[in-house]
Parts: C-alpha cells; structure tokens; sequence
C-alpha cells in the first residue's frame, strides 16, 4: 500500500541512511531535509534503517516499523508528500504489460489469417468473400452478415440474401472487388462460378500474401516497441531498474521472434497452396 508522508520532524527521527548507498538506490531529496512524519500510522518511531534492493527493484528494508509489513518503493515527491508503491502493484504493472503485448500479437495473427482466407487459392472456400462489403440501406455490411454463403461443390459458391431487396446491391459489390469473379444473379440467388488460376495469377496473388505477411510482421514489431516504452517509463518513474528492463527486453524480443515465426509458418502454407496447381 502507498504510504504517505508529511514534512513535519526531522529526517533523523525516520531514517538512518546507509552512510554509503548504492548510486542506483533512492535516496531522501534535498526538498525533504526539513523531515517528515509517518501520516498513515502518525508515529516517528519508524525504525527504517537501509536502503536495500530486492529482485533489483530499488526498496526501503525496514524494522521495527508501524508501516505496512510489505516492502514499498519510492515513487514521487508532491506538495510535501512521499508516494510510495508495492512491489505487488509494479508487477501488476508489469505482467499487465506482458498480457497485452501477447494480446495484440495474437490478434495480428488472427487478422493475418483472415486476410489470407480472402485470397482464394482455385477452390471455394465462402472466406474469399469475408472481405466483401455491401452497401446496405447506405450503410456499408459485411457480405457474410446478410447473406448465407455456402459452396455447392468444390468450384462454385452460393450467395442467398436474407433479405431479396438486397441482390443488386450484393452483385455490385462482388463486381467492383478484386475477386475477379463475375456473379450470376437469378432473382432469388448470385452463384460464382470459380475459373481455374493461370499460373501468372497465381504468381500475382503470392506477392499480394507475402505483402500481407510483411504487415503483419510489421505489426507485431510496432507492438514490442510500444511494450518497451512502457517499460521504459517504468524505469523513468524508478519502478524498474536498468538491469530489469534490458531483461524484459530480452523476453519481450522471444515472444516477438515466435510471432514472427508463426506468420512465416502460415505464409509459407498459403504460398503453397497458390502455387500447387
């Protein structure tokens, strides 16, 4: 828990500084040489004898104390003040960090993934239309939200609107994509009819995923920087040590070398695909 502290007694009757500590160590700031009293317990027999590090987090090592029992950080100085924070709310920081570097690796993947659904490869598959928007009542829909797309057989797909009033529009949009497909609409529903890939094509759509991939590693990377700022200031803010960023800064660039890892994986089964005729 933070513990707060006001300028009231002198900095003797609270702490006894090492008489030597560590340049890496906080240490009481000129601003509180006036001193200053424990505002959470109200005493001033706080016997807090030394800086100390643990886990390599700067700490104060306390004994016969009226503070909390859990270890504290020095964090800033405000109006008088001294904020302080446990070691268990910079790990929650921390592992927050973590989660959400991995979080957003794992939807760049997912999103990888479904861009490479959308290319098609020489057999139906009704996730070469995810990508597809319809101008719906002049809002623009996904095709698959207001129609079933299913695939009769291994070269053709089926498109029936929920709504019947909304063929044309669906038909306009299959036309203006870069399918390459063109949609034979019967009044109830549009059937494509999937022509076999040229060898040129297929060629052409290889860049188009392997540009697909670079995004994503892209992405990926742009996620390990924003995790290192976040570190980063962590250390600004005396949270973390040099010693603890440059180690989850080596754990971070694992867990973005497996991202990476994963994309060339899924890149290298969809460029087989398209060049396996």
């Amino acid at each position: 828990m933070a513990a707060p502290f006001s300028s009231t007694s002198t900095v003797g009757s609270i702490f006894r500084p090492n008489p030597n500590p560590p340049k890496s160590f906080l240490s009481p700031s000129d601003s509180f040489q006036k001193g200053f009293d424990c505002v959470k317990c109200r005493s001033t027999d706080v016997n807090v004898y030394s800086w100390s590090s643990a886990a390599n987090y700067a700490r104060l090592r306390h004994g016969a104390s009226k503070l909390s029992g859990k270890p504290f950080v020095v964090l800033r100085k405000r109006a008088g003040v001294l904020r302080c924070a446990t070691i268990e709310e910079i790990e929650a920081e921390k592992s927050s960090i973590e989660k959400d570097a991995k979080a957003r690796m794992e939807k760049t993947i997912e999103t990888v993934r479904t861009n490479f659904n959308s290319i098609r490869t020489g057999r139906a598959n009704p996730a070469i239309l995810d990508k597809v928007e319809v101008e719906y009542y002049g809002t623009p829909v996904s095709l698959k939200s207001i129609a079933q797309i299913s695939t009769p057989d291994s070269s053709s797909l089926l498109v029936q609107p929920y709504d019947k009033s909304s063929l044309k529009a669906i038909e306009k949009a299959i036309v203006n994509s870069d399918l390459g497909m063109t949609p034979n609409n019967d009044g109830e529903v549009i059937r494509l009819s999937l022509p076999q890939l040229t060898t040129e094509r297929r060629k052409e759509l290889s860049k188009v995923v392997a540009k697909q991939a670079e995004e994503g590693k892209v992405a990926v990377r742009n996620i390990r920087r924003d995790a290192l700022k976040a570190y980063e200031k962590l250390e600004k803010e005396k949270k973390l040590s040099e010693d603890n960023v440059k180690d989850l800064s080596s754990d971070l660039q694992k867990l973005t070398d497996e991202y990476m890892k994963k994309i060339d994986s899924i890149f290298k089964q969809k460029e087989k695909e398209l060049l396996t005729v």
